[in-house]
Protein backbone atom coordinates (compact mmCIF):
# COMPACT_ATOMS: atom_id res chain seq x y z
CA UNK A 1 0.00 0.00 0.00
CA UNK A 2 1.35 3.47 -0.80
CA UNK A 3 2.13 5.25 2.45
CA UNK A 4 2.75 8.93 3.16
CA UNK A 5 6.23 9.11 1.54
CA UNK A 6 4.94 7.41 -1.60
CA UNK A 7 1.96 9.78 -1.79
CA UNK A 8 4.20 12.80 -1.15
CA UNK A 9 6.58 11.58 -3.85
CA UNK A 10 3.64 11.21 -6.25
CA UNK A 11 2.46 14.76 -5.48
CA UNK A 12 5.97 16.14 -6.01
CA UNK A 13 6.17 14.33 -9.33
CA UNK A 14 2.78 15.45 -10.63
CA UNK A 15 2.85 19.06 -9.42
CA UNK A 16 5.21 20.48 -12.11
CA UNK A 17 3.09 18.94 -14.89
CA UNK A 18 -0.37 19.77 -13.52
CA UNK A 19 -0.31 23.05 -11.60
CA UNK A 20 -1.46 25.95 -13.73
CA UNK A 21 -2.74 23.69 -16.50
CA UNK A 22 -6.31 23.76 -17.78
CA UNK A 23 -8.36 20.58 -17.71
CA UNK A 24 -9.46 19.55 -21.21
CA UNK A 25 -11.73 16.77 -19.99
CA UNK A 26 -12.09 13.73 -17.75
CA UNK A 27 -12.46 10.14 -18.94
CA UNK A 28 -13.91 7.61 -16.48
CA UNK A 29 -13.63 3.98 -17.60
CA UNK A 30 -14.44 2.31 -14.28
CA UNK A 31 -16.69 4.07 -11.77
CA UNK A 32 -16.81 1.34 -9.12
CA UNK A 33 -13.83 2.00 -6.87
CA UNK A 34 -13.84 2.10 -3.05
CA UNK A 35 -16.56 4.72 -3.46
CA UNK A 36 -18.16 5.38 -6.85
CA UNK A 37 -16.24 7.97 -8.88
CA UNK A 38 -18.09 11.29 -8.69
CA UNK A 39 -20.38 11.84 -11.64
CA UNK A 40 -20.14 14.78 -14.03
CA UNK A 41 -16.40 15.35 -13.55
CA UNK A 42 -15.80 16.26 -17.18
CA UNK A 43 -18.57 18.88 -17.08
CA UNK A 44 -17.36 20.22 -13.72
CA UNK A 45 -13.67 20.44 -14.60
CA UNK A 46 -13.38 21.08 -18.33
CA UNK A 47 -11.94 24.54 -18.89
CA UNK A 48 -10.96 24.91 -15.23
CA UNK A 49 -7.40 25.61 -14.09
CA UNK A 50 -5.65 23.38 -11.55
CA UNK A 51 -4.64 25.91 -8.88
CA UNK A 52 -2.47 23.56 -6.82
CA UNK A 53 -1.64 19.92 -6.16
CA UNK A 54 -0.97 19.00 -2.56
CA UNK A 55 -1.34 16.22 -0.02
CA UNK A 56 -3.41 15.78 3.12
CA UNK A 57 -2.78 12.46 4.84
CA UNK A 58 -2.80 9.93 1.98
CA UNK A 59 -5.17 11.98 -0.18
CA UNK A 60 -3.90 13.82 -3.25
CA UNK A 61 -5.76 17.11 -3.67
CA UNK A 62 -6.19 18.76 -7.07
CA UNK A 63 -7.45 22.18 -6.03
CA UNK A 64 -9.56 24.34 -8.31
CA UNK A 65 -11.02 27.80 -7.76
CA UNK A 66 -14.30 26.25 -6.61
CA UNK A 67 -13.75 22.74 -5.40
CA UNK A 68 -11.21 19.96 -4.98
CA UNK A 69 -10.67 16.60 -6.63
CA UNK A 70 -9.61 14.14 -3.92
CA UNK A 71 -7.71 11.05 -5.07
CA UNK A 72 -6.76 8.22 -2.73
CA UNK A 73 -4.44 5.51 -4.04
CA UNK A 74 -5.93 2.78 -1.85
CA UNK A 75 -4.01 -0.51 -1.78
CA UNK A 76 -2.54 -0.53 -5.26
CA UNK A 77 -3.41 2.78 -6.92
CA UNK A 78 -0.94 4.80 -8.93
CA UNK A 79 -0.97 8.16 -10.69
CA UNK A 80 1.19 8.81 -13.75
CA UNK A 81 1.60 11.75 -16.10
CA UNK A 82 1.63 10.38 -19.64
CA UNK A 83 0.78 11.61 -23.16
CA UNK A 84 -2.96 11.34 -23.63
CA UNK A 85 -2.33 9.03 -26.61
CA UNK A 86 -0.59 6.43 -24.42
CA UNK A 87 -2.36 3.07 -24.92
CA UNK A 88 -4.81 2.17 -22.18
CA UNK A 89 -3.93 -0.75 -19.91
CA UNK A 90 -6.40 -3.03 -18.17
CA UNK A 91 -6.63 -1.18 -14.85
CA UNK A 92 -6.41 2.43 -16.10
CA UNK A 93 -9.69 3.72 -14.68
CA UNK A 94 -9.61 7.54 -14.85
CA UNK A 95 -7.80 10.12 -17.03
CA UNK A 96 -7.59 13.80 -16.12
CA UNK A 97 -6.85 15.31 -19.55
CA UNK A 98 -4.65 18.41 -19.63
CA UNK A 99 -4.52 21.15 -22.24
CA UNK A 100 -0.94 20.35 -23.26
CA UNK A 101 -1.73 16.88 -24.58
CA UNK A 102 -0.81 15.00 -21.39
CA UNK A 103 -3.06 13.38 -18.85
CA UNK A 104 -2.91 12.37 -15.21
CA UNK A 105 -3.83 8.68 -15.36
CA UNK A 106 -5.17 6.77 -12.37
CA UNK A 107 -4.46 3.05 -12.34
CA UNK A 108 -5.81 0.79 -9.59
CA UNK A 109 -5.82 -3.01 -10.04
CA UNK A 110 -7.53 -3.72 -6.71
CA UNK A 111 -9.96 -0.80 -6.97
CA UNK A 112 -9.64 0.27 -3.32
CA UNK A 113 -8.72 3.82 -4.31
CA UNK A 114 -11.12 6.71 -4.83
CA UNK A 115 -11.71 9.74 -7.06
CA UNK A 116 -14.11 12.14 -5.33
CA UNK A 117 -15.21 15.71 -6.08
CA UNK A 118 -15.66 17.99 -3.05
CA UNK A 119 -17.30 21.34 -3.73
CA UNK A 120 -16.74 22.90 -0.29
CA UNK A 121 -13.76 23.06 2.04
CA UNK A 122 -12.07 19.66 1.57
CA UNK A 123 -10.65 19.74 5.09
CA UNK A 124 -14.20 19.77 6.45
CA UNK A 125 -15.36 16.93 4.20
CA UNK A 126 -16.23 13.49 5.66
CA UNK A 127 -12.96 12.19 4.20
CA UNK A 128 -10.62 14.58 6.01
CA UNK A 129 -12.26 16.33 8.96
CA UNK A 130 -11.60 13.55 11.49
CA UNK A 131 -7.88 13.19 10.74
CA UNK A 132 -5.05 13.95 13.15
CA UNK A 133 -2.08 16.25 12.48
CA UNK A 134 0.54 15.71 9.83
CA UNK A 135 3.68 14.04 11.24
CA UNK A 136 6.12 16.52 9.69
CA UNK A 137 4.69 19.72 11.24
CA UNK A 138 5.91 21.47 14.38
CA UNK A 139 2.66 20.83 16.28
CA UNK A 140 3.33 17.10 16.19
CA UNK A 141 5.69 16.46 19.09
CA UNK A 142 6.33 14.06 21.95
CA UNK A 143 4.06 15.91 24.35
CA UNK A 144 1.16 15.62 21.92
CA UNK A 145 1.58 11.84 21.60
CA UNK A 146 2.14 11.42 25.33
CA UNK A 147 -1.09 13.30 26.11
CA UNK A 148 -3.12 11.36 23.53
CA UNK A 149 -1.77 8.06 24.86
CA UNK A 150 -2.84 8.49 28.47
CA UNK A 151 -4.94 5.55 29.63
CA UNK A 152 -4.63 3.64 26.35
CA UNK A 153 -3.90 -0.07 26.51
CA UNK A 154 -3.55 -0.53 22.76
CA UNK A 155 -0.15 -1.45 21.36
CA UNK A 156 1.92 1.62 20.55
CA UNK A 157 2.28 0.49 16.94
CA UNK A 158 -1.50 0.51 16.47
CA UNK A 159 -1.66 3.85 18.30
CA UNK A 160 0.74 5.67 15.95
CA UNK A 161 -0.93 4.09 12.91
CA UNK A 162 -4.34 5.49 13.92
CA UNK A 163 -5.08 8.34 11.49
CA UNK A 164 -7.15 10.10 14.15
CA UNK A 165 -3.96 10.42 16.22
CA UNK A 166 -1.49 11.25 13.43
CA UNK A 167 -1.80 10.70 9.70
CA UNK A 168 0.47 8.82 7.36
CA UNK A 169 2.42 6.55 9.70
CA UNK A 170 1.76 3.29 7.88
CA UNK A 171 2.93 -0.20 8.63
CA UNK A 172 6.41 0.01 7.12
CA UNK A 173 7.37 3.31 8.69
CA UNK A 174 5.79 2.53 12.07
CA UNK A 175 8.01 -0.56 12.36
CA UNK A 176 11.09 1.38 11.32
CA UNK A 177 10.41 4.35 13.63
CA UNK A 178 9.79 2.10 16.63
CA UNK A 179 13.09 0.35 15.95
CA UNK A 180 14.95 3.66 15.75
CA UNK A 181 13.44 4.81 19.04
CA UNK A 182 14.05 1.49 20.80
CA UNK A 183 10.36 0.89 21.60
CA UNK A 184 8.84 -2.58 21.21
CA UNK A 185 5.72 -2.40 19.01
CA UNK A 186 3.61 -4.43 21.46
CA UNK A 187 4.18 -2.03 24.37
CA UNK A 188 0.98 -0.38 25.64
CA UNK A 189 0.77 3.20 24.38
CA UNK A 190 -0.29 4.48 27.81
CA UNK A 191 2.78 2.99 29.52
CA UNK A 192 5.42 4.93 27.59
CA UNK A 193 7.18 7.91 29.16
CA UNK A 194 7.23 11.39 27.67
CA UNK A 195 10.97 11.16 26.99
CA UNK A 196 10.45 8.03 24.90
CA UNK A 197 7.67 9.71 22.94
CA UNK A 198 10.11 12.53 22.20
CA UNK A 199 12.44 9.93 20.71
CA UNK A 200 9.60 8.30 18.80
CA UNK A 201 8.48 11.56 17.18
CA UNK A 202 12.05 12.30 16.11
CA UNK A 203 12.26 8.79 14.65
CA UNK A 204 8.94 9.10 12.81
CA UNK A 205 9.95 12.41 11.29
CA UNK A 206 13.40 11.25 10.29
CA UNK A 207 12.28 7.97 8.73
CA UNK A 208 9.48 9.67 6.77
CA UNK A 209 11.78 12.50 5.68
CA UNK A 210 14.44 10.08 4.49
CA UNK A 211 11.87 7.98 2.65
CA UNK A 212 10.49 11.04 0.84
CA UNK A 213 14.02 12.05 -0.15
CA UNK A 214 14.64 8.52 -1.45
CA UNK A 215 11.44 8.50 -3.50
CA UNK A 216 9.44 6.12 -1.32
CA UNK A 217 9.63 2.39 -0.71
CA UNK A 218 9.06 -0.16 -3.47
CA UNK A 219 7.74 -3.46 -2.13
CA UNK A 220 4.92 -4.68 -4.36
CA UNK A 221 2.68 -2.21 -6.15
CA UNK A 222 4.24 1.19 -5.69
CA UNK A 223 6.49 3.06 -8.09
CA UNK A 224 6.98 6.74 -8.68
CA UNK A 225 4.98 8.89 -11.08
CA UNK A 226 7.77 8.48 -13.63
CA UNK A 227 7.56 4.71 -13.36
CA UNK A 228 10.86 4.45 -11.48
CA UNK A 229 10.97 2.56 -8.17
CA UNK A 230 11.43 4.15 -4.76
CA UNK A 231 14.71 3.31 -3.08
CA UNK A 232 14.06 3.54 0.67
CA UNK A 233 13.59 -0.22 0.77
CA UNK A 234 17.37 -0.46 0.77
CA UNK A 235 17.46 1.39 4.12
CA UNK A 236 14.89 -0.74 5.98
CA UNK A 237 16.30 -2.09 9.25
CA UNK A 238 13.51 -4.42 10.43
CA UNK A 239 10.56 -4.47 8.01
CA UNK A 240 10.27 -7.89 6.32
CA UNK A 241 13.68 -8.88 7.73
CA UNK A 242 12.49 -11.59 10.14
CA UNK A 243 15.19 -14.14 10.85
CA UNK A 244 17.98 -11.83 9.70
CA UNK A 245 20.53 -10.35 12.13
CA UNK A 246 19.86 -6.89 13.53
CA UNK A 247 22.39 -4.46 12.12
CA UNK A 248 22.76 -2.85 15.55
CA UNK A 249 23.21 -5.86 17.86
CA UNK A 250 23.23 -9.03 15.77
CA UNK A 251 20.16 -10.60 17.38
CA UNK A 252 17.59 -12.01 14.95
CA UNK A 253 14.71 -9.80 13.84
CA UNK A 254 11.30 -11.16 14.88
CA UNK A 255 7.87 -10.93 13.29
CA UNK A 256 4.60 -10.63 15.18
CA UNK A 257 1.07 -9.90 13.98
CA UNK A 258 -0.35 -6.86 15.80
CA UNK A 259 -3.80 -5.61 14.89
CA UNK A 260 -3.86 -7.88 11.82
CA UNK A 261 -0.64 -6.30 10.54
CA UNK A 262 2.76 -7.94 10.38
CA UNK A 263 5.18 -6.16 12.70
CA UNK A 264 8.94 -6.50 12.85
CA UNK A 265 11.28 -5.71 15.73
CA UNK A 266 14.57 -6.53 17.40
CA UNK A 267 13.97 -8.29 20.77
CA UNK A 268 17.24 -6.92 22.14
CA UNK A 269 17.16 -3.31 20.92
CA UNK A 270 13.46 -2.64 21.54
CA UNK A 271 11.88 -2.74 25.01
Amino acid sequence: MPELPEVETTVNGIRPFAEGRTVAGVIVRQRQLRWPVSRGLSQKLSGKVIQSVRRRAKYIMFEFERGTLLIHLGMSGRLRVVPSTTPIEKHDHVDLLLDDGHCVRFRDPRRFGSVIWVSGDPLMSPYLYHLGPEPLVDDFDGHYLYTKARGRRAAVKNFIMDGRIVVGVGNIYASEALFRSGIRPTRAAGRIALERYDLLVTAIQSVLGEAIAAGGTTLRDYSRVTGEPGYFEQALKVYERQGQPCEACGDLIKRKVIGQRASYYCPSCQH
